[in-house]
């Protein structure tokens, strides 16, 4: 039996099971069904209409399966009379319910149609050869990289031994923006040093003295990518970008069909994460489980599987409920919400009315309303759009996300490694930004395409520049 066809009778066998099972009213029963027939059209067509290799996709279904399908359908067919609450302390009702499918089915439909009329307007675009070109001086380019990096870890291993000492739920002393200049911008660095080595040696035919200390280079790049991005440091959403675009960076093969990479992320996203993230999420810092080993047993013990989907981790899906019950008492923001996204790079110190991301702002609500004592919280990309615009918002940003894809989708299919990558990790990080909220998911990822892409065209360019004028 094909890969295909075991994952599709996986997916209708769960799926079969998961609607079978789940006791609720009739029309909440219908309207997540609904939401099911839409994705499984785009899981159809990804699987068995699309010839381009699109990981954007995969990665949009297995979002919208797990956090707008099987999450809350756990969570809603667990509860009775004595238990009625989401996560969050919200409570749940059906009329709100209904209306955050209607805006979940409204997005994915709009999304769906617009990324077939943008693939259809760029075809060409996207099917064009483009030859390799030769860069010129690309060994000195990495070799300044990593001077770079080795100064990075010198002046950042203060912040590293915070970061290590400090329990996850603890918040760090640091500020926002040192936080995603160092984690986001400057720790990636040694990612464009590994992806332009393995550019180098992709169209080195022969062994010289660069290619002896560029292998050197890189394995030091590996190491520091590995200490700059660990598990107990960084969480899981931060963590899966990086090291599945070096697996579909040295081991394509294993992820570049559609079928491969839809497969790879349902099967990691239901059940390996959700198994990793007790790790990643663990009460202790790593000096005391150093000392004291049996800690991390007992974490792993307490923990239920079972339950992880009853979690604030899936609390996708409620806060788009809790989204709807903000703006029908607080009206709609009409832009102002994602300012603090896109201009993120405005200190608030001087602008001193920017906003606090929308995450945030819905989160503070559901504590004053529902006496909820954790107010950072998730905001997904369908409740952004209705914040914003209402269902005009909703429309606007699934038709702005299906053009971003397909731009990416023309990256994904040309010889530059770098953009090939960060094409693909966009793929990737699109778990992280469907959830939200948009300004720490649209930051982290422009922190990134910094730190991997423009720091290092810019020395490149500069180093080409000034050899030339010599």
């Amino acid at each position: 039996m094909s890969l295909r066809n075991i994952f599709i009778v996986v997916y209708l066998l769960l799926s079969s099971i998961l609607f079978a099972l789940f006791n609720c009213e009739v029309y909440v029963w219908l309207s997540f069904f609904i939401s099911f027939l839409v994705i499984t059209l785009i899981t159809y067509y990804n699987l068995f209409i699309e010839i381009e290799y699109s990981p954007f996709i995969s990665a949009y279904v297995v979002f919208n399966y797990l956090f707008f399908l099987l999450a809350p359908i756990i969570q809603i067919g667990s509860f009775n009379e004595t238990n009625y609450r989401f996560a969050t302390r919200m409570i749940y009702d059906v009329g709100l319910t209904l209306n955050t499918n209607g805006l979940i089915i409204l997005f994915n439909l709009v999304f769906f149609f617009s990324y077939l009329y943008f693939k259809k307007k760029y075809k060409k675009r996207i099917a064009i050869n483009v030859s390799p070109r030769n860069e010129k001086n690309l060994p000195l380019t990495i070799l300044i990289l990593f001077v770079i990096s080795i100064a990075v870890l010198y002046f950042s291993m203060d912040f590293m031994m915070d970061e290590i000492a400090r329990p996850n739920w603890l918040k760090s002393t640091y500020s926002v923006f040192e936080l995603l200049v160092q984690k986001k911008v400057l720790f990636m660095i040694p990612l464009a040093i590994i992806i332009l080595c393995y550019q180098f040696y992709k169209n080195q035919k022969k062994i010289n003295n660069n290619t002896i200390i560029l292998f050197l280079i890189l394995l030091g790049s590996f190491v520091l990518l590995l200490w700059f991005k660990n598990p107990l440091t960084e969480k899981r959403n931060a963590l899966g970008p990086i090291y599945i675009a070096l697996i579909f960076l040295f081991y394509p093969k294993m992820l570049n069909t559609n079928v491969k990479i839809m497969s790879f992320l349902f099967f990691a996203m239901i059940l390996l994460f959700p198994l990793f993230q007790i790790f990643t999420h663990i009460d202790y810092s790593f000096e005391a489980i150093i000392n004291k080993p049996s800690l991390l047993t007992k974490e792993f013990a307490k923990a239920k599987f079972a339950t992880t989907f009853n979690t604030l981790n899936y609390d996708a899906f409620s806060n788009i409920s809790a989204t709807i019950e903000y703006v029908s008492k607080n009206g709609f923001s009409f832009g102002y919400q994602l300012l603090s996204g896109l201009l993120f790079f405005v200190p608030r110190a001087i602008w001193t009315s920017k906003p606090i991301s929308t995450g945030e702002l819905v989160g503070d609500f559901i504590a004053d309303r529902y006496n909820f004592n954790f107010t950072n919280l998730s905001n997904p990309l369908v409740s952004e759009g209705y914040i914003n615009f209402g269902i005009f918002g909703v429309i606007l940003l699934s038709f702005v996300l299906a053009l971003v894809m397909v731009r990416f989708l023309i990256w994904l299919n040309r010889p530059d490694q770098l953009k090939k990558i960060i094409a693909f990790y966009f793929a990737i990080h699109l778990l992280f930004l469907l959830r939200g909220d948009f300004t720490n998911g649209y930051t982290y990822f422009i922190g990134t395409v910094i730190g991997v892409l423009i720091i290092p065209k810019i020395i490149h360019k500069t180093i080409n520049l000034a050899l030339k004028k010599q």
